[in-house]
């Protein structure tokens, strides 16, 4: 419970600072990035890739250096996209197809970024150095969150 409670807290501070201040949705992307990359511990790497004339691209992003393009239908990533879904990997090692961008990742959880209209336009990716890092709280409170994007 005390994570609900915390991804709670998380998403009326960023909606606040969002709906004071923003009309972008790139500047949403980089505000939810900068609070939740800094608030929560074991967020390692925290960021979107965009879907970019077929090719999955990087967007804001906080921690290490990001790998910019992501080979198409490869990686968790682009199996969030293709299943339209959250997926939560607990050791990306035993994922096939994982790419390692930081070889210090150890699990990582995507969550779809929808436009307006409904359509897939990216994800929210983020990376623990831990093994079994993210659950079900963190699917939903992600979901809430990425959906002030737009």
């Amino acid at each position: 419970m005390k994570k609900e409670k915390k991804y709670e807290r998380l998403y009326i501070q960023i909606k606040d600072l969002i709906d004071k201040s923003s009309n972008n949705p790139l500047s949403n992307m980089a505000t939810i990035i900068a609070v939740l990359h800094n608030k929560m511990p074991d967020y390692f790497w925290t960021g979107f890739y965009l879907l970019q004339d077929g090719k999955l691209q990087v967007g804001p992003y906080q921690g290490s250096l990001a790998c910019i393009n992501l080979a198409k239908n490869i990686g968790v990533c682009w199996a969030g996209i293709n299943a339209k879904k959250t997926v939560i990997v607990d050791d990306v090692e035993a994922f096939p197809g994982h790419i390692a961008c930081d070889s210090r990742s150890q699990s990582e959880i995507v969550v779809p970024l929808k436009n307006k209209d409904g359509d897939i336009v990216g994800v929210m990716d983020v990376d623990s150095r831990d093994k079994n890092t993210f659950d079900d709280a963190d699917a939903k409170g992600l979901e809430k969150i990425v959906s002030l994007v737009y």
